[in-house]
């Protein structure tokens, strides 16, 4: 199974700018990296931070790329069905069939209850399985391809994780991961919930969000690979310094890729 590298890029703050997120995603397939990764926000915890449209910087990568798979968050409780439907059909189509979708519960209660929406989680979680179930329904319904589904889960809870099972892929996220990386055991606990409940044929897509310096990465990144797990997701962001910063990470180039994961198809 190969393991591919993508570049995780917020949409907030000096990231908050579709240009900038663009250009970055197109740096990113120049030096040989497999992805880039989208949050999705419509406000952030600073309420004075630019907010870009994730939707229209995957449209944008996706015109400007010929490559790179685009890994879209879409907070699917607070978005209706069929918007997202032929949004993500209309980007997949243009990109080549180059989208995958991760669907999360969101993060921010403001982002919900500021638009007469409930932030309860039992809230959301009901509206996260009854869009997932639209959403691959109407894709059927207007007979185009659909999408990969990765979903999210925070370890040690795990509904999202067995909720990931039922689709392509799951990327599980850790207390303080900006801080450090997520300790090994830890997402080995999280991959193996989503490996025992898997439903569908095949091996799950198992992302990991995480730092690495260029001259180490290979090293970071090697605890890991017993996991069995598929993308590393390089965390971009103002923790770790401005624009340029990510500039600089994205042109060092992704770790080198382990032999023993090379030469099978994923």
């Amino acid at each position: 199974m190969t393991l591919r590298y993508a570049v995780g890029i917020p949409n907030v703050g000096i990231f908050g700018d579709v240009h900038a997120i663009t250009d970055l995603a197109v740096s990113a397939e120049r030096h040989g990296w497999d992805g880039v990764y989208l949050w999705d926000h419509v406000l952030y915890h600073e309420p004075d931070w630019p907010v870009a449209s994730s939707v229209v910087a995957a449209s944008a990568i996706a015109a400007r790329t010929t490559r790179l798979r685009i890994i879209l968050a879409v907070a699917l409780p607070r978005r209706q069905a069929q918007d997202v439907a032929r949004d993500t059909a209309a980007i997949d189509s243009l990109s080549g069939r180059r989208l995958t979708i991760l669907a999360v519960l969101g993060s921010m209660d403001r982002e919900f209850s500021d638009f007469g929406l409930d932030p309860g989680l039992r809230a959301r979680g009901q509206a996260l399985d009854e869009r997932l179930a639209r959403l691959t329904g109407l894709w059927a319904q207007w007979r185009v391809p659909r999408v990969p589904i990765w979903c999210g889960g925070r370890w040690p809870h795990t509904a999202g994780l067995r909720r990931a099972a039922r689709y392509d892929g799951a990327m599980p996220t850790f207390d303080d991961q900006r801080a450090r990386n997520a300790p090994p055991g830890q997402f080995a606990a999280a991959a193996s919930v989503v490996q025992r409940n898997r439903l569908m044929p095949g091996m799950p897509d198992i992302a990991l969000e995480g730092s690495t310096a260029a001259a180490t990465a290979a090293e970071q990144v090697e605890p890991y690979l017993a996991t069995g797990f598929t993308w590393w997701i390089e965390a971009l962001g103002w923790w770790r310094g401005g624009l340029d910063a990510a500039a600089a990470r994205i042109a060092d180039s992704p770790p080198a890729r382990p032999a023993e994961l090379e030469g099978t198809a994923s």
